[in-house]
């Protein structure tokens, strides 16, 4: 049975990966670079890049070309750009960029840690709104918060049960 990592470690070695301080340069080498942000809207909503734009991954392909309800102009017109995919960790982001390639984007990259890793080398965040996050907002956005579902079985309100 396939899971999540083989099709990664399929994807890994044909997509460049950089990591937060390699965006930094980027910008500042590249003012055309197209950041890409492949979660869901409700995510974006509550933590970005600022200068990302939203397209969720679940999307990307029709989003990519013309003609389709999901056409994001921007992105459809990018092909010669360079572009830097993101997600929260890194993984969504290698697959769309991936992606990409196979539809002729040639200067693709992912960021290595995504948004998470961004934040971790306490770089700026913006919410919905364009207002910038403060560190400690950042902090608790990326803050795992499970449901005793999630936890398992013998979680019983807040304590496990022997």
């Amino acid at each position: 049975m396939k899971r999540l990592k083989d099709l990664l470690d399929i994807c890994l070695p044909r997509v460049n990966e950089v990591f937060p301080w390699d965006l930094l340069e980027l910008r500042q080498r590249n003012p055309q670079l197209l950041l890409l942000d492949v979660r869901e809207p409700y995510e974006f909503a509550a933590a970005h890049i600022p200068g990302s734009i939203n397209v969720p991954r679940g999307i990307l392909e029709t989003a990519c070309e013309y003609g389709y309800e999901d056409t994001h102009p921007e992105l459809a017109a990018s092909r010669e750009r360079e572009v830097v995919v993101i997600c929260r960790s890194g993984n969504r982001s290698v697959l769309a960029a991936w992606t990409l390639q196979v539809l002729g984007y040639r200067r693709v990259h992912s960021l290595k840690t995504g948004v998470r890793g961004w934040n971790d080398y306490e770089q700026p965040l913006q919410d919905g709104g364009e207002r910038e996050l403060t560190q400690d907002e950042a902090d608790a956005f990326f803050t795992p918060h499970l449901t005793p579902a999630q936890l398992g079985q013998g979680w019983v309100t807040h304590r496990w049960q022997s």
